[in-house]
């Protein structure tokens, strides 16, 4: 997979304008995590047990891949930790307002740059945790979504819908979030 900076420099070279280059970033990681969840269902029951781990996987990495290009296009340095703990955040979609909040860092619907490095390390400890948290238990809610997956071909179409719905979230928490 590419960098999350290449695939940004991509898109925004084909686009007009930064808001269209994350909108397109958006767009062809869903597509692509739609992919992978149809080519990882499709087995059935006897590949279950290989399947999962690999939906699972293919759908975070594409997920958290598409949120760093729009961090980058957003003017972030997405290889600063703090940033990296945001992109983390937006993988949760919309209960990051929640964790945050629950962190005591109150924001009330964007974050900016200024707001990332003013964040006292004691909250992105507490942040960090409770995203963890969170991540485990997204995973065994997507996890049970994928029983589904028991049936071949079915198994497909809604490992196609579950991780497609799934990576353009995530792109679209970062695109409100991360101004």
């Amino acid at each position: 997979m590419p960098s999350a900076q290449e695939v940004a420099e991509k898109h925004l070279a084909k686009s007009k304008s930064r808001e269209d280059a994350i909108n397109s970033v958006i767009y062809r990681r869903c597509f692509q995590a739609a992919g992978t969840g149809f080519v990882t269902g499709l087995g059935g029951v006897a590949v279950l047990p290989l399947a999962l781990p690999a939906s699972l996987a293919s759908s975070y990495a594409l997920a958290a891949n598409n949120i760093a290009a729009v961090a980058y296009l957003r003017g972030y340095d997405i290889n600063s930790g703090r940033v990296r703990s945001m992109i983390l955040l937006c993988l949760l979609g919309r209960s990051a307002g929640r964790v945050l909040k629950a962190a005591g860092f109150h924001v009330t619907k964007k974050l900016t740059q200024q707001m990332i490095q003013k964040m006292p390390g004691k909250v992105l400890l507490e942040v960090n945790k409770r995203i963890g948290f969170r991540l485990l238990t997204k995973t065994g809610e997507k996890g049970l979504l994928n029983f589904a997956k028991l049936m071949p071909i079915a198994g497909g179409v809604v490992g196609a819908g579950v991780d497609g719905h799934f990576v353009r979230k995530a792109g679209l928490t970062a695109k409100e979030l991360l101004t």
